[in-house]
């Protein structure tokens, strides 16, 4: 018979010394480890480095938001009913009470009226959806006018504008549940958009609203895909977006000690948990304290939906917005009957117009690297003005996307500012063409202005106000040195030659790589040559040579004001 002896190690001994609550938690935490070896992830990721810059943050905003959506809106699934049975109300709400509505407006009502809390909650889950997509579009611009997209992060920037172009559609399948006045004239929209596609809109629409519109089940399929579908794929997606965003590491901005392949800041935990954990409250409590002060979707007002009355004045929510705004800045008489088929193009043109705006975004950074022949990989974000020909892109898209957005309503501003209907578009459509061609144009000459001021200042400093006189008679103004940390800022940025075509083994030339040199010129053309260290140590002699200057110059002043009153005293 054979016994086995146990040999009781300090780290047993001192778990035996913990109080019952601990050795469960350890002992726990023990039994996982084992499994999974979690502990390894835990470490890894804990030693990653984030810089600490504030625009880093409104990735956050989104992602703090988000939380937000989930959480307000797992409370609203357990009183929200997304059916189209008809019902009366007899709610706490007087003026309605006796309206024949859906159930899904009835339950509506009831959350905002009858539940308590129920309304603060939807507000918190309304104005968070909106701080989501304004977050994501924020965030993408900060990404875009940096350069934070440039390889090794194209996929992510891919997985970004699809994760913005997901909120959306989250928003606009949330907003249509109440099945109130405002969500139905919408979805009306949706499909006669729908509708005006080829061959196909008008059975698209059946299968979509469950039969003619309004149909029976669109509130019901509207909410699986907004409770399941597009919150899992969302999730997914973000968890992705996150993970690429550790292991291709977070870009930084110049600075001394920063380069491609050195983070300067603070590891994950616990510094930068605490501070995600603090910005994660000041972001929910900002959402709840413009719900409750704010009001947002009063669907009490607009009643239950009926395809006959509009309701004057009425606008989608912010992001939807471009969107309506195409339809309206649409030329009339556009429509004509080919091959039996009425061919809408007052549809089909905004529809494939903002198609192709979408296809754009998403595929810039494929299309910069192939303009630019820049295969290196970039952590060091760009000043704005250090790439001018892309900010000034990036500017006269969003400029088109403003006109856009203007024009959802185009009906308040004549109003509001007493001015024709017509006069309103036809200044829109204009602006639409000419204002992002003006606003590339300005951009640009802006972005090459800062880059010689920056050069100026690298160069000579900051202006003093003291005026010296040189030995050769000359006056030159003393300039205020710049510390090491804003040269960096200010010189650290490279430029690339356009592209040189060479002919292939055939010996021709082919049109796309002709192309492609026409844009690689267009793209570096006006071009600063950033300063060289030669260049900074000349100035540096130089101004220091007019400090030393100075500097004897006052020594004689104060040696010769010494000895005039030594002259004084002896008289």
């Amino acid at each position: 018979m054979s016994t086995a002896t146990v040999t009781e190690t300090p780290a047993t001994k001192a778990d035996a010394e913990k109080p019952l609550g601990g050795r469960f938690v350890a002992g726990a935490a023990n039994y996982l480890d084992e499994r999974t070896s979690i502990s390894g992830l835990v470490r890894e990721l804990g030693r990653k480095i984030f810089p600490d810059h504030w625009s880093f943050m409104l990735g956050e905003i989104a992602l703090w938001s988000f939380v937000a959506v989930l959480l307000s809106g797992t409370f609203l699934t357990f009183f929200f009913q997304a059916s189209m049975v008809e019902t009366h109300y007899n709610g706490a709400y007087l003026p309605l009470r006796g309206v024949e509505m859906s159930a899904a407006m009835d339950s509506a009502l009831r959350l905002s009226f009858d539940i308590r809390g129920g309304l603060l909650v939807r507000q918190i889950h309304h104005w968070a959806a909106l701080v989501f997509v304004a977050g994501i579009g924020v965030h993408m611009l900060r990404v875009f006018f940096t350069g934070a997209f440039r390889k090794p992060r194209e996929l992510n920037w891919v997985i970004g504008f699809i994760l913005f172009i997901l909120a959306m559609a989250e928003g606009f399948t949330g907003y249509s549940l109440p099945d109130d006045l405002l969500s139905g004239n919408g979805l009306r929209i949706i499909d006669g958009m729908v509708k005006g596609i080829p061959l196909i809109g008008t059975w698209t629409s059946f299968l979509l609203f469950g039969g003619e519109f309004p149909g029976t089940q669109i509130v019901g399929r509207l909410y699986t895909l907004h409770i399941l579908l597009l919150p899992a794929i969302l999730i997914a997606l973000l968890a992705v977006h996150l993970m690429l965003m550790i292991v291709n590491k977070h870009t930084q901005f110049a600075g001394p000690g920063r380069t491609n392949s050195n983070v300067v800041g603070f590891p994950m935990m616990p510094v930068y948990m605490s501070k995600m954990g603090g910005f994660f409250f000041i972001t929910f409590g900002v959402i709840v304290l413009i719900a409750s002060l704010f009001t947002i979707n009063p669907i009490w007002n607009y009643g239950p939906y009926d395809p006959s009355p509009v309701s004057a004045g009425t606008q989608p929510d912010w992001y939807i917005g471009f969107a309506d705004g195409a339809l309206r800045l649409v030329p009339p008489h556009l429509e004509f009957v080919l091959w039996d088929r009425t061919w809408s193009f007052n549809i089909l043109l905004p529809l494939g117009i903002i198609g192709i705006f979408i296809v754009l975004v998403l595929i810039y950074p494929f299309i910069e690297a192939w303009i630019t022949g820049d295969k290196r990989e970039h952590h060091i974000a760009q000043r704005p003005r250090h790439a001018p020909t892309r900010t000034a892109i990036g500017v006269a898209g969003v400029i088109f996307y403003a006109m856009l957005w203007a024009a959802a309503s185009s009906d308040i501003i004549a109003t509001h500012f007493h001015l024709t209907m017509e006069g309103v578009i036809h200044a829109l459509q204009a602006l639409l063409i000419i204002g992002p061609v003006v606003g590339y144009f300005i951009t640009k000459r802006i972005a090459l202005a800062l880059q010689k001021k920056d050069r100026e200042i690298a160069l000579h400093g900051y202006e003093s106000g003291r005026i010296v006189r040189l030995p050769g008679g000359e006056y030159i103004e003393v300039h205020q040195p710049v510390d090491a940390y804003e040269r960096v800022k200010l010189v650290d940025y490279g430029t690339f030659e356009p592209l040189v075509v060479r002919p292939n083994d055939q010996g021709r030339i082919p049109w796309h790589e002709n192309l492609r040199s026409s844009l690689s010129r267009w793209f570096f053309e006006d071009r600063l040559v950033p300063v060289t260290q030669a260049e900074i140590d000349a100035a540096e002699a130089h101004a220091h040579h007019a400090v030393e200057h100075e500097a004897h110059e006052r020594q004689a002043e104060i040696e010769s004001a010494e000895k005039r009153d030594d002259a004084g005293d002896k008289s």
